[in-house]
Protein backbone atom coordinates (compact mmCIF):
# COMPACT_ATOMS: atom_id res chain seq x y z
CA UNK A 1 0.00 0.00 0.00
CA UNK A 2 2.52 2.45 1.20
CA UNK A 3 4.50 1.85 -2.50
CA UNK A 4 1.42 2.44 -4.90
CA UNK A 5 0.89 5.73 -2.53
CA UNK A 6 4.38 6.53 -3.61
CA UNK A 7 3.60 5.93 -7.35
CA UNK A 8 0.49 7.71 -6.97
CA UNK A 9 2.13 10.85 -5.88
CA UNK A 10 4.86 10.35 -8.73
CA UNK A 11 2.57 9.94 -11.33
CA UNK A 12 0.00 13.34 -9.24
CA UNK A 13 3.63 15.33 -9.25
CA UNK A 14 4.39 14.27 -13.47
CA UNK A 15 0.96 14.95 -14.49
CA UNK A 16 0.68 18.24 -12.73
CA UNK A 17 3.97 19.80 -14.70
CA UNK A 18 2.38 18.55 -17.98
CA UNK A 19 4.14 15.24 -18.60
CA UNK A 20 2.59 13.04 -21.59
CA UNK A 21 0.31 11.18 -20.47
CA UNK A 22 1.78 7.67 -21.06
CA UNK A 23 4.61 8.48 -19.81
CA UNK A 24 3.01 9.57 -16.46
CA UNK A 25 1.47 5.87 -15.94
CA UNK A 26 4.78 4.14 -17.35
CA UNK A 27 6.51 6.33 -14.44
CA UNK A 28 3.94 5.30 -11.91
CA UNK A 29 4.48 1.26 -13.10
CA UNK A 30 8.19 1.49 -12.85
CA UNK A 31 7.83 2.65 -9.26
CA UNK A 32 5.13 -0.16 -9.02
CA UNK A 33 8.02 -2.36 -10.54
CA UNK A 34 11.17 -1.39 -8.55
CA UNK A 35 9.11 -0.69 -5.06
CA UNK A 36 6.90 -3.76 -5.29
CA UNK A 37 8.47 -6.30 -7.27
CA UNK A 38 5.84 -6.60 -9.75
CA UNK A 39 6.67 -7.73 -13.10
CA UNK A 40 6.76 -5.16 -15.73
CA UNK A 41 6.46 -7.35 -18.33
CA UNK A 42 3.75 -9.01 -17.62
CA UNK A 43 1.63 -5.79 -16.34
CA UNK A 44 2.59 -4.56 -19.77
CA UNK A 45 1.39 -7.75 -21.37
CA UNK A 46 -1.30 -7.74 -19.18
CA UNK A 47 -2.12 -4.42 -20.61
CA UNK A 48 -1.33 -5.16 -24.62
CA UNK A 49 -4.14 -8.09 -24.57
CA UNK A 50 -6.66 -6.03 -22.62
CA UNK A 51 -6.65 -3.55 -25.55
CA UNK A 52 -7.00 -6.18 -28.43
CA UNK A 53 -10.71 -5.87 -28.13
CA UNK A 54 -13.67 -5.36 -30.88
CA UNK A 55 -15.16 -2.91 -28.35
CA UNK A 56 -12.42 -0.34 -28.46
CA UNK A 57 -12.12 -0.43 -32.33
CA UNK A 58 -14.92 2.00 -31.98
CA UNK A 59 -12.81 4.68 -30.17
CA UNK A 60 -10.31 5.23 -33.17
CA UNK A 61 -13.80 5.32 -35.66
CA UNK A 62 -15.65 7.03 -33.75
CA UNK A 63 -12.46 10.03 -33.54
CA UNK A 64 -12.00 9.55 -37.39
CA UNK A 65 -15.83 9.99 -38.35
CA UNK A 66 -15.71 13.38 -35.99
CA UNK A 67 -13.04 14.75 -37.61
CA UNK A 68 -14.39 14.25 -40.66
CA UNK A 69 -17.93 15.50 -40.10
CA UNK A 70 -16.05 18.27 -38.56
CA UNK A 71 -14.06 19.50 -41.78
CA UNK A 72 -17.12 18.72 -44.07
CA UNK A 73 -18.58 21.85 -43.29
CA UNK A 74 -22.33 19.94 -41.82
CA UNK A 75 -22.48 22.59 -38.29
CA UNK A 76 -23.56 25.47 -41.14
CA UNK A 77 -26.46 23.61 -42.06
CA UNK A 78 -27.66 22.39 -38.72
CA UNK A 79 -27.08 25.93 -37.79
CA UNK A 80 -29.20 27.95 -40.46
CA UNK A 81 -31.85 24.80 -39.47
CA UNK A 82 -32.52 25.42 -36.33
CA UNK A 83 -31.68 29.40 -36.49
CA UNK A 84 -34.96 29.68 -38.72
CA UNK A 85 -37.37 28.71 -35.60
CA UNK A 86 -35.73 30.31 -32.79
CA UNK A 87 -33.84 33.18 -34.47
CA UNK A 88 -36.56 35.84 -34.03
CA UNK A 89 -36.34 35.12 -30.18
CA UNK A 90 -33.81 37.54 -28.15
CA UNK A 91 -31.62 35.21 -26.90
CA UNK A 92 -32.79 32.19 -29.82
CA UNK A 93 -29.34 32.34 -30.82
CA UNK A 94 -27.53 30.68 -27.97
CA UNK A 95 -30.01 28.42 -28.18
CA UNK A 96 -29.55 27.37 -31.39
CA UNK A 97 -25.74 26.46 -30.48
CA UNK A 98 -26.79 23.94 -27.36
CA UNK A 99 -28.76 22.12 -30.08
CA UNK A 100 -26.69 21.85 -32.33
CA UNK A 101 -23.84 20.92 -29.84
CA UNK A 102 -26.17 18.07 -29.07
CA UNK A 103 -26.92 17.44 -32.30
CA UNK A 104 -22.93 17.21 -33.00
CA UNK A 105 -22.45 15.10 -30.04
CA UNK A 106 -24.74 12.41 -31.65
CA UNK A 107 -22.72 12.29 -33.91
CA UNK A 108 -19.01 12.09 -32.99
CA UNK A 109 -19.30 11.48 -29.09
CA UNK A 110 -16.47 14.09 -28.38
CA UNK A 111 -16.23 17.39 -27.26
CA UNK A 112 -13.61 18.45 -28.53
CA UNK A 113 -15.25 17.93 -32.51
CA UNK A 114 -18.33 19.86 -30.92
CA UNK A 115 -16.43 23.42 -30.27
CA UNK A 116 -13.81 22.81 -33.14
CA UNK A 117 -17.13 22.09 -35.71
CA UNK A 118 -19.05 25.21 -33.94
CA UNK A 119 -16.97 27.40 -32.43
CA UNK A 120 -15.75 29.46 -35.46
CA UNK A 121 -19.01 29.51 -36.69
CA UNK A 122 -21.23 30.60 -33.73
CA UNK A 123 -18.96 32.64 -31.98
CA UNK A 124 -18.91 35.33 -33.93
CA UNK A 125 -22.56 35.56 -35.52
CA UNK A 126 -23.78 35.33 -31.77
CA UNK A 127 -20.71 38.43 -31.35
CA UNK A 128 -22.42 40.03 -34.24
CA UNK A 129 -26.16 39.86 -32.92
CA UNK A 130 -24.87 41.78 -29.90
CA UNK A 131 -23.51 38.81 -27.31
CA UNK A 132 -20.73 39.19 -25.57
CA UNK A 133 -17.73 37.22 -27.04
CA UNK A 134 -16.93 35.42 -23.52
CA UNK A 135 -20.42 34.88 -22.94
CA UNK A 136 -20.42 33.40 -26.57
CA UNK A 137 -17.36 31.45 -26.25
CA UNK A 138 -18.86 29.94 -22.60
CA UNK A 139 -22.18 29.40 -24.08
CA UNK A 140 -20.53 27.29 -26.82
CA UNK A 141 -17.66 25.68 -25.31
CA UNK A 142 -19.54 24.27 -22.29
CA UNK A 143 -22.44 23.00 -24.77
CA UNK A 144 -19.87 20.86 -26.40
CA UNK A 145 -19.83 18.84 -23.53
CA UNK A 146 -23.33 17.38 -24.52
CA UNK A 147 -20.96 15.24 -27.04
CA UNK A 148 -19.81 13.29 -23.69
CA UNK A 149 -23.34 12.73 -22.82
CA UNK A 150 -25.38 12.52 -25.70
CA UNK A 151 -24.76 9.41 -26.85
CA UNK A 152 -22.80 7.43 -28.33
CA UNK A 153 -20.23 8.83 -25.92
CA UNK A 154 -16.22 7.41 -25.98
CA UNK A 155 -16.56 7.89 -22.33
CA UNK A 156 -19.57 5.72 -22.17
CA UNK A 157 -17.60 2.99 -24.47
CA UNK A 158 -14.61 3.04 -22.31
CA UNK A 159 -16.20 2.89 -19.04
CA UNK A 160 -18.67 -0.27 -20.12
CA UNK A 161 -15.99 -1.83 -21.83
CA UNK A 162 -13.67 -1.54 -18.29
CA UNK A 163 -16.34 -2.17 -15.60
CA UNK A 164 -18.34 -5.26 -17.78
CA UNK A 165 -21.09 -2.89 -18.07
CA UNK A 166 -23.53 -3.00 -21.08
CA UNK A 167 -22.38 -0.25 -23.13
CA UNK A 168 -25.87 0.48 -25.10
CA UNK A 169 -27.34 0.98 -21.07
CA UNK A 170 -24.42 2.82 -20.33
CA UNK A 171 -25.34 5.40 -23.52
CA UNK A 172 -29.12 5.83 -22.47
CA UNK A 173 -27.92 6.38 -19.06
CA UNK A 174 -26.18 9.98 -19.76
CA UNK A 175 -29.13 10.72 -22.51
CA UNK A 176 -31.76 12.14 -20.20
CA UNK A 177 -28.94 13.49 -18.03
CA UNK A 178 -27.69 15.17 -21.55
CA UNK A 179 -31.03 16.51 -22.61
CA UNK A 180 -31.42 18.05 -19.54
CA UNK A 181 -28.23 20.38 -19.22
CA UNK A 182 -29.24 20.89 -22.65
CA UNK A 183 -32.15 22.54 -21.34
CA UNK A 184 -30.83 24.34 -18.44
CA UNK A 185 -28.30 25.57 -20.85
CA UNK A 186 -30.96 27.21 -23.08
CA UNK A 187 -33.03 28.50 -20.17
CA UNK A 188 -29.95 30.88 -18.34
CA UNK A 189 -29.29 31.85 -22.18
CA UNK A 190 -32.63 33.27 -22.45
CA UNK A 191 -32.62 34.78 -18.86
CA UNK A 192 -28.84 36.61 -19.59
CA UNK A 193 -30.12 37.77 -23.02
CA UNK A 194 -32.62 39.83 -22.15
CA UNK A 195 -29.57 42.50 -20.47
CA UNK A 196 -27.69 42.48 -23.78
CA UNK A 197 -28.40 45.13 -26.44
CA UNK A 198 -28.98 42.75 -29.54
CA UNK A 199 -29.86 42.68 -32.90
CA UNK A 200 -32.56 40.65 -34.18
CA UNK A 201 -32.70 38.64 -37.91
CA UNK A 202 -35.96 39.92 -40.53
CA UNK A 203 -39.00 39.17 -39.23
CA UNK A 204 -40.91 36.46 -41.39
CA UNK A 205 -43.73 35.70 -42.80
CA UNK A 206 -44.92 32.09 -41.90
CA UNK A 207 -45.07 31.00 -45.84
CA UNK A 208 -41.25 32.76 -45.76
CA UNK A 209 -40.71 30.71 -42.77
CA UNK A 210 -41.92 27.55 -43.91
CA UNK A 211 -40.22 28.18 -47.42
CA UNK A 212 -36.48 28.53 -45.59
CA UNK A 213 -37.30 25.87 -43.38
CA UNK A 214 -38.28 23.44 -45.89
CA UNK A 215 -34.39 24.34 -47.81
CA UNK A 216 -32.41 24.18 -44.85
CA UNK A 217 -34.58 21.20 -43.62
CA UNK A 218 -33.24 19.28 -47.20
CA UNK A 219 -29.94 20.80 -46.55
CA UNK A 220 -29.43 19.54 -43.02
CA UNK A 221 -31.18 16.08 -43.62
CA UNK A 222 -27.93 13.86 -44.22
CA UNK A 223 -26.45 15.57 -40.94
CA UNK A 224 -29.60 14.74 -39.14
CA UNK A 225 -30.08 11.09 -40.58
CA UNK A 226 -26.32 10.12 -39.17
CA UNK A 227 -27.38 10.05 -35.18
CA UNK A 228 -30.53 8.20 -36.74
CA UNK A 229 -28.61 5.68 -38.28
CA UNK A 230 -26.09 5.51 -35.73
CA UNK A 231 -28.24 5.34 -33.11
CA UNK A 232 -31.08 3.14 -34.62
CA UNK A 233 -28.65 0.83 -35.60
CA UNK A 234 -27.07 0.09 -32.05
CA UNK A 235 -30.76 0.25 -30.36
CA UNK A 236 -32.78 -1.52 -32.84
CA UNK A 237 -30.18 -4.28 -32.36
CA UNK A 238 -28.76 -3.88 -35.95
CA UNK A 239 -25.08 -2.86 -35.07
CA UNK A 240 -23.20 -3.19 -32.15
CA UNK A 241 -21.12 -0.38 -30.82
CA UNK A 242 -18.28 -0.79 -33.34
CA UNK A 243 -19.78 -1.49 -36.27
CA UNK A 244 -21.89 1.61 -36.33
CA UNK A 245 -18.77 3.58 -35.87
CA UNK A 246 -17.35 2.06 -38.54
CA UNK A 247 -20.85 2.89 -40.57
CA UNK A 248 -20.20 6.24 -39.11
CA UNK A 249 -16.85 6.56 -40.63
CA UNK A 250 -18.32 5.20 -44.45
CA UNK A 251 -21.37 7.68 -44.48
CA UNK A 252 -19.23 10.35 -43.50
CA UNK A 253 -16.93 10.35 -46.27
CA UNK A 254 -19.17 11.00 -49.24
CA UNK A 255 -21.84 13.55 -47.47
CA UNK A 256 -18.90 15.51 -46.87
CA UNK A 257 -17.02 15.64 -50.06
CA UNK A 258 -20.04 15.13 -52.10
CA UNK A 259 -22.96 16.86 -50.37
CA UNK A 260 -21.62 19.42 -47.91
CA UNK A 261 -18.20 19.70 -50.05
CA UNK A 262 -16.01 20.71 -47.15
CA UNK A 263 -14.19 17.62 -47.12
CA UNK A 264 -11.07 18.25 -49.86
CA UNK A 265 -8.47 15.44 -50.43
CA UNK A 266 -5.86 17.92 -48.51
CA UNK A 267 -7.92 18.07 -44.91
CA UNK A 268 -9.23 14.32 -45.51
CA UNK A 269 -5.53 13.89 -45.39
CA UNK A 270 -5.19 16.04 -41.97
CA UNK A 271 -8.64 14.10 -40.38
CA UNK A 272 -6.73 11.29 -40.86
CA UNK A 273 -3.73 12.15 -39.52
CA UNK A 274 -5.31 13.78 -36.53
CA UNK A 275 -7.26 10.71 -35.52
CA UNK A 276 -3.93 8.40 -36.12
CA UNK A 277 -2.43 10.88 -33.39
CA UNK A 278 -5.54 11.15 -30.86
CA UNK A 279 -5.98 7.29 -31.27
CA UNK A 280 -2.75 6.41 -30.94
CA UNK A 281 -1.99 8.76 -27.25
CA UNK A 282 -5.62 7.32 -26.35
CA UNK A 283 -4.53 3.52 -26.87
CA UNK A 284 -0.84 3.56 -25.49
CA UNK A 285 -2.20 5.98 -22.37
CA UNK A 286 -5.09 2.57 -21.68
CA UNK A 287 -2.38 0.06 -21.92
CA UNK A 288 -0.14 1.56 -19.19
CA UNK A 289 -3.22 2.71 -17.15
CA UNK A 290 -4.68 -0.64 -17.01
CA UNK A 291 -1.41 -2.11 -16.34
CA UNK A 292 -1.10 -0.09 -13.18
CA UNK A 293 -4.49 -0.75 -12.34
CA UNK A 294 -3.71 -3.90 -12.77
CA UNK A 295 -0.68 -3.83 -10.47
CA UNK A 296 -3.16 -2.20 -7.63
CA UNK A 297 -5.71 -4.66 -8.46
CA UNK A 298 -3.02 -7.39 -7.31
CA UNK A 299 -2.08 -5.73 -4.14
CA UNK A 300 -6.01 -5.90 -3.27
CA UNK A 301 -5.54 -1.93 -2.97
CA UNK A 302 -9.27 -1.49 -4.74
CA UNK A 303 -10.55 -3.64 -1.40
CA UNK A 304 -8.42 -1.40 0.89
CA UNK A 305 -10.04 1.87 -0.41
CA UNK A 306 -13.20 0.35 0.31
CA UNK A 307 -12.79 -0.52 3.72
CA UNK A 308 -11.15 2.54 4.73
CA UNK A 309 -13.70 4.41 3.30
CA UNK A 310 -16.81 2.40 4.84
CA UNK A 311 -14.70 2.31 8.05
CA UNK A 312 -15.26 6.07 8.07
CA UNK A 313 -18.97 5.99 7.38
CA UNK A 314 -21.16 3.31 5.56
CA UNK A 315 -24.03 5.97 4.91
CA UNK A 316 -24.42 5.79 0.93
CA UNK A 317 -25.48 9.93 0.92
CA UNK A 318 -22.02 10.68 1.97
CA UNK A 319 -19.89 8.08 0.15
CA UNK A 320 -21.84 9.70 -3.09
CA UNK A 321 -21.30 13.01 -2.26
CA UNK A 322 -16.97 11.86 -1.56
CA UNK A 323 -16.95 10.01 -4.60
CA UNK A 324 -18.43 12.90 -6.99
CA UNK A 325 -15.60 15.19 -4.89
CA UNK A 326 -12.98 12.94 -6.13
CA UNK A 327 -14.20 13.10 -9.47
CA UNK A 328 -14.59 17.27 -9.44
CA UNK A 329 -10.79 17.09 -8.06
CA UNK A 330 -9.56 14.59 -10.96
CA UNK A 331 -11.32 16.52 -13.48
CA UNK A 332 -9.42 19.82 -12.63
CA UNK A 333 -6.42 18.49 -12.77
CA UNK A 334 -5.91 15.04 -15.71
CA UNK A 335 -8.30 14.40 -18.94
CA UNK A 336 -11.62 13.11 -18.76
CA UNK A 337 -9.71 9.78 -20.31
CA UNK A 338 -7.11 9.45 -17.46
CA UNK A 339 -10.08 9.63 -14.58
CA UNK A 340 -11.95 7.02 -15.98
CA UNK A 341 -8.74 4.50 -16.22
CA UNK A 342 -7.35 6.08 -13.17
CA UNK A 343 -10.28 6.58 -10.60
CA UNK A 344 -13.39 3.87 -11.53
CA UNK A 345 -11.26 0.70 -11.15
CA UNK A 346 -10.29 1.80 -7.59
CA UNK A 347 -13.74 2.60 -6.36
CA UNK A 348 -16.03 0.12 -8.51
CA UNK A 349 -16.00 -2.14 -5.75
CA UNK A 350 -17.32 0.11 -2.99
CA UNK A 351 -20.32 0.69 -5.43
CA UNK A 352 -20.95 -2.45 -5.52
CA UNK A 353 -20.60 -2.44 -1.54
CA UNK A 354 -22.85 0.48 -1.15
CA UNK A 355 -25.69 -0.69 -3.61
CA UNK A 356 -25.29 1.40 -6.75
CA UNK A 357 -26.15 0.03 -9.55
CA UNK A 358 -22.99 -0.16 -12.46
CA UNK A 359 -25.31 1.39 -14.91
CA UNK A 360 -26.29 4.54 -12.64
CA UNK A 361 -23.00 4.90 -11.03
CA UNK A 362 -21.74 5.07 -15.47
CA UNK A 363 -23.94 7.93 -15.35
CA UNK A 364 -22.82 9.53 -12.59
CA UNK A 365 -19.30 9.12 -13.81
CA UNK A 366 -20.15 10.24 -16.90
CA UNK A 367 -21.33 14.03 -15.60
CA UNK A 368 -18.49 14.24 -13.72
CA UNK A 369 -16.53 13.77 -16.96
CA UNK A 370 -18.04 16.02 -19.13
CA UNK A 371 -17.89 18.90 -16.25
CA UNK A 372 -13.84 18.10 -16.02
CA UNK A 373 -12.79 18.97 -19.00
CA UNK A 374 -14.06 22.41 -19.18
CA UNK A 375 -13.02 22.80 -15.40
CA UNK A 376 -9.54 24.65 -14.80
CA UNK A 377 -7.34 24.33 -14.22
CA UNK A 378 -6.45 21.31 -16.67
CA UNK A 379 -9.88 22.60 -18.84
CA UNK A 380 -8.71 21.06 -22.52
CA UNK A 381 -11.79 21.96 -23.93
CA UNK A 382 -12.47 25.36 -22.25
CA UNK A 383 -8.80 26.66 -23.87
CA UNK A 384 -9.75 25.27 -27.53
CA UNK A 385 -12.66 27.22 -27.17
CA UNK A 386 -11.30 30.55 -26.06
CA UNK A 387 -8.61 29.80 -28.85
CA UNK A 388 -11.26 29.68 -30.94
CA UNK A 389 -13.73 32.14 -29.63
CA UNK A 390 -10.76 34.71 -30.00
CA UNK A 391 -11.02 35.78 -26.64
CA UNK A 392 -9.75 35.70 -23.32
CA UNK A 393 -9.84 33.59 -19.89
CA UNK A 394 -11.27 36.60 -17.80
CA UNK A 395 -14.06 37.41 -19.90
CA UNK A 396 -14.90 33.56 -20.25
CA UNK A 397 -14.58 32.72 -16.87
CA UNK A 398 -17.88 34.11 -15.24
CA UNK A 399 -20.64 33.22 -17.98
CA UNK A 400 -18.85 29.88 -17.47
CA UNK A 401 -18.89 29.39 -13.87
CA UNK A 402 -22.49 30.68 -13.76
CA UNK A 403 -23.25 27.61 -16.72
CA UNK A 404 -21.66 25.38 -14.14
CA UNK A 405 -23.59 26.26 -10.90
CA UNK A 406 -26.97 26.79 -12.25
CA UNK A 407 -26.95 24.23 -15.31
CA UNK A 408 -24.69 21.47 -14.37
CA UNK A 409 -24.19 21.28 -10.81
CA UNK A 410 -28.20 20.54 -10.50
CA UNK A 411 -28.09 17.42 -12.73
CA UNK A 412 -24.72 16.36 -11.63
CA UNK A 413 -26.85 16.40 -7.92
CA UNK A 414 -29.85 14.88 -9.58
CA UNK A 415 -27.81 12.10 -11.56
CA UNK A 416 -26.45 10.89 -8.43
CA UNK A 417 -29.28 10.94 -6.02
CA UNK A 418 -32.78 10.07 -8.16
CA UNK A 419 -31.33 7.03 -9.81
CA UNK A 420 -34.89 6.72 -12.34
CA UNK A 421 -32.91 9.97 -14.41
CA UNK A 422 -29.85 7.47 -15.92
CA UNK A 423 -31.78 3.65 -15.31
CA UNK A 424 -35.26 4.29 -16.57
CA UNK A 425 -34.25 4.48 -20.52
CA UNK A 426 -32.35 1.68 -19.46
CA UNK A 427 -34.75 -0.69 -17.89
CA UNK A 428 -37.26 0.21 -20.43
CA UNK A 429 -35.46 -1.09 -23.42
CA UNK A 430 -34.63 -4.36 -20.72
CA UNK A 431 -30.76 -3.78 -20.52
CA UNK A 432 -30.62 -4.06 -16.63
Amino acid sequence: MDVAIIAMIFLTLYLSIGGPLPYCFGLALMVMHFGAGVSMNGMLMYGLQQIQSPVLLSIPLFVFAGNLMGHSGIAKSLLDFVNIFVGRIKGGLGVVSVVTCAIIGAISGSSLTGVAAIAPIMVPRMAQEGYPRGFATALVTFSSVLGLLIPPSISMITYGWVTETSILACFLATLVPGLMVAFLFSVINLYLARNFNMELGEKLTTGEKLTRARRSFFSALPALMMPVIILGGIYGGVMTATEAAATAVVYSIPIGFFVYKGLTKKNFLVSGCESTTTVGSIMLMIMLCLSLGQTFVMLEIPETISNSILSISNNKILILIFINFIFIIMGMLVSDMVSLLLVVPLIFPLIHTIGVHPVHFGAIVGVNLAMGVVTPPYASVLYLGIRLGKTTFEDTIKPLMILLMFGYLPVLILTTYVPALSLYLPGLLKLL
